[in-house]
């Protein structure tokens, strides 16, 4: 037996012995692509679903590459995609830089693409979307027989999800109000370069509430404070409301993170020679038109603690405080590092509920943690590794926070 066909047979059995006992679709196809992706099949997989009430047309249901896919659409017949859709048959390319046109190449902004196959799937006999398989310009194009194989990998999910739960319905992105495309950005330490962040494209859509997760060291943290504008990046583009801020002066970064920004961080940084509402006071000292400070103390629930010191406050005050400060600038974007980490779980959960709050405001908040629980109540949660963005999941129906277990 060829090693190549031993390493296919493995995997089949893996995603046997996971789809068989997945209990929900979202469960089945995420734990088959980590799989493919895992054991070297494909680099990418891409799950493309079809809305049959929308005339037709394709949009990314999940997928695991490099490039943020969230607001892609492809109209029935167009691409590759498209085409799979329109005409229920699996379309390969071994050689895609030579054969694919400019808008299918477009359409995976940020992704290596050396050879693509796409196969389509259906569910209980009614035709869904495809799954688009991709290897990258540092791999070898597939071959015939692994073109076939991924054919193979489509019926299985088909025959194992068939009793799952139903698809959710997809849900549809707000506009975006931050891109950043390519970002790159390199440390030096001890005697040598660090790279951190290797190309990351992410868009960050008005309103949402985006987890960013993944390993110690893959980036999130750096990626925070480049879009913060506490740090520049080395190369890439960020814009934000179409603004572009890898352009900006330092006065110009000034402004944006006063004006449009509010931190919560880890560390609560207050002042500790000032009662709480003073803390507040002191940031509303500095912007135009800001939250009346009794206001913000009362959506985190901290009115009555106005006059006490940070001394007089347990962690998890001093975080609705810091929640409370943030809130006060009436920001656009609130970015969140690790804001439950040095928190119990109740106390946890009680800070998470203030930022569901702040989402009901239309407040778009981006949040690191490296809790997996979490990430249930997000609007989508992007992975990091290696310094890239690596799967990206949109949550149709995200979690309260009082839902939460861990």
């Amino acid at each position: 037996m060829r090693q190549n066909d031993l390493k296919i047979y493995r995997t089949l059995g893996k995603i046997h012995s996971f789809i068989s006992t997945a209990s929900a679709f979202d469960e089945a196809i995420r734990g088959e692509a980590r799989i493919i992706v895992e054991n070297g099949i494909a680099d990418y997989v891409i799950m493309w679903r079809v809305n049959h009430e929308m005339g037709n047309r394709c949009y990314p249901y999940y997928w695991i590459c490099p490039a943020d896919l969230t607001a892609r659409i492809h109209l029935h017949g167009d691409g590759i995609v498209g085409r799979v859709c329109e005409r229920h048959e699996a379309e390969s390319y071994f050689d895609f830089n030579s054969e694919a046109t400019p808008d299918e190449k477009e359409i995976l902004a940020g992704v290596d693409a050396s050879s693509v196959v796409c196969v389509p799937f259906s569910i209980n006999e009614n035709f869904e979307g495809c799954m688009e398989f991709i290897r990258n310009g540092s791999n070898t194009p597939f071959t015939g027989d692994e073109a076939e194989m991924c054919s193979i990998l489509a019926m299985i999910a088909e025959m194992y999800i068939k009793e799952a739960a139903p698809i959710p319905d997809r849900k549809v992105p707000r506009d975006v109000i931050m891109s950043a495309k390519e970002i790159r950005k390199s440390f030096f330490s001890g005697g040598s370069i660090s790279e951190v962040l290797k190309g990351v494209n992410i868009d960050i859509f008005d309103g949402e509430l985006l987890c960013l997760q993944g390993e110690s060291g893959c980036g999130k943290s750096t990626f925070l404070n480049i879009v913060g504008g506490l740090l520049n990046a080395d190369s890439g583009s960020l814009t934000f409301m179409g603004n572009e801020i890898t352009e900006m002066s330092e006065k110009e970064l000034t402004e944006y993170r006063r004006d449009y920004i509010g931190f919560v961080f880890q560390s609560y940084n207050l002042m500790p020679n000032l009662t709480a509402k003073q803390n507040l006071d002191l940031i509303a000292e500095l912007v135009k038109e800001p939250m009346d400070t009794d206001e913000a103390l009362e959506l985190v629930g901290m009115r009555e603690k106005a006059g006490s010191y940070p001394s007089q406050l347990s962690g998890g005050q001093q975080q609705r405080i810091s929640i409370a400060r943030a809130l006060v600038k009436k920001p656009k974007l609130i970015f969140a590092d690790e804001p439950t980490a040095a928190l119990d779980y109740k106390t946890s959960i009680e800070i998470l509920t203030v930022f569901e709050r702040i989402k009901e405001t239309g407040t778009t908040i981006l949040m690191v943690t490296h809790n997996e629980e979490i990430t249930h109540m997000a609007d989508r949660v992007i992975r990091f590794r290696d310094g890239r963005t690596y799967e990206v999941i949109v949550n149709h129906k995200p979690a309260k926070a009082y839902e939460l277990k861990w």
